[in-house]
């Protein structure tokens, strides 16, 4: 600030002391301008009230962030996704805000959360799921579709009942559950829900046996496909996965799918290459069987969680476990299928596998554990309540606390 000085002041005269001390007054007022406009505004008006942009001139007016609903899939391709509704800690921890469980096996590492993105569950329909299937059935080495009638063709069963093909076996779609917190960046799985008989997508997967909810409750980083097998009947039939090199297709179309409604298509290649856990329930022991056996996706597949399902195929799964000691296996059973559980521990005995009767351990690779349910647990419950509450949740919280079980070796073939 330039002051005036009296003592200059003093000593100059006349005119130009007039003129002199004009120039010195209006320098002082210019140098003390922006104080005075400062103070004349109010206590509520202050610097940084000068900063913050008029209404709809904000980062976000400007630039709003896309809406995923608008993108994939439309209003009329959606399901309403149930709300998370666990009320244990572990329920609770596994959804708080801020962290997501990875999915791998390797000891627990706890990352951010990939901006919010809308949770997807909707139905997509794929060339490579189960059905139609105009192949043979290849326990009899004859064609699947085993009877003609005024222009239908249906199956004819073991039973004598026989399903149209047109009402049973002619639904080629997937139901597709994304998470919110998914994140394509960070290790993840892939969980392939086989359903049991008499069974929907929407009315049983989704809503009965809440497996789209158990796997966002897991906080797991996974996604969920669950092909619609034979549609509502007494059917076990595995359609294209019975087909050598049928889950692998399926995968691979799967993954592209994943991508589009994940919103990037840049994550089919994580998807394309994500270790996949099979879970089998009831009649879906057949495709997880022959997947397991003829399906070309080699070890990927990280994981088998059967669901009071063994009803056969004992060689199958006993082979795979026997040549697959990196992965896990687990049976949970009631009196419905303790017979052939007993008989598939046995055999794995006999080959020197290590069988637990328990989930008290850690989840490990090569972990092979059949666990016993009490009496009183139903089997068409058994989704939602088998030796716990929500078991699909509880063996997904197992597998992501313990070490790694679900990386996949870069030097794998993909297929076997």
């Amino acid at each position: 600030m330039v002051e005036a000085s009296p003592h200059f002041l003093r000593r100059e005269s006349g005119a130009d002391a007039g003129l002199l001390r004009r120039i010195a007054i209006g320098c002082v007022l210019f140098s003390l301008s922006p104080v005075l406009i400062a103070c004349s505004k109010s206590p509520g008006d202050g610097v940084a009230a000068a900063n913050v942009p008029a209404a709809g001139d904000t980062f976000e007016d400007r630039f709003p962030a896309p809406q995923f609903a608008d993108r994939f899939p439309t209003a009329s391709e959606s399901f309403v996704q149930r709300q998370p509704t666990g009320t244990t800690v572990e329920a609770a921890a596994a959804t708080e805000p801020g962290a997501v469980r990875v999915a791998s096996l390797t000891p627990q590492a706890v990352y951010e959360r990939p901006p919010a993105r809308e949770e997807l569950t909707t139905l997509v329909s794929l060339k490579w799921s189960a059905f139609p299937y105009l192949g043979n059935n290849p326990r009899t080495d004859t064609p699947f579709l085993n009877v003609s009638s005024d222009g239908r063709r249906g199956h004819r069963g073991p039973g004598g009942r026989v399903y149209w093909q047109d009402e049973t076996y002619n639904d080629n779609r997937t139901l597709i559950h994304i998470p919110k917190h998914f994140d394509a960046r960070k290790p993840g799985v892939i969980v392939l829900f086989f359903h049991g008989n008499g069974a929907t997508l929407e009315r049983d997967v989704r809503d009965r046996q809440l497996v789209p909810q158990q796997i966002s409750e897991s906080g797991v980083n996974a996604v969920l496909l669950a092909p619609q097998l034979a549609v509502d009947a007494v059917d076990s039939s595995a359609g294209k996965f019975w087909q050598p090199g049928g889950l692998k297709r399926f995968m691979a179309e799967s993954a592209e799918r994943l991508a589009q409604l994940y919103g990037d298509p840049a994550s089919a290649r994580a998807f394309t290459a994500m270790p996949v856990v099979i879970v089998g329930y009831s009649g879906g022991y057949v495709p997880t069987a022959w997947s397991l056996q003829v399906g070309g996706l080699g070890n990927r597949v990280r994981g088998v969680f059967l669901l009071d399902a063994v009803y056969g195929e004992l060689d199958k799964f006993a082979s795979w476990i026997e040549n697959n000691r990196s992965a896990f296996f687990v049976s949970s059973y009631t009196h419905y299928t303790k017979r052939r559980d007993l008989e598939l521990m046995r055999m794995l005995r006999a080959k020197g596998i290590t069988v637990a009767e328990d989930m008290e351990q850690p989840l490990k690779p090569g972990s092979v554990v059949f666990v016993e349910t009490p009496e009183g647990i139903t089997h068409r419950d058994y989704v939602t309540q088998a030796w716990t509450e929500l078991p699909v949740r509880e063996v997904l919280v197992k597998m992501a606390d313990s070490p790694a079980l679900t990386r996949v070796a870069a030097s794998s073939p993909g297929s076997r």
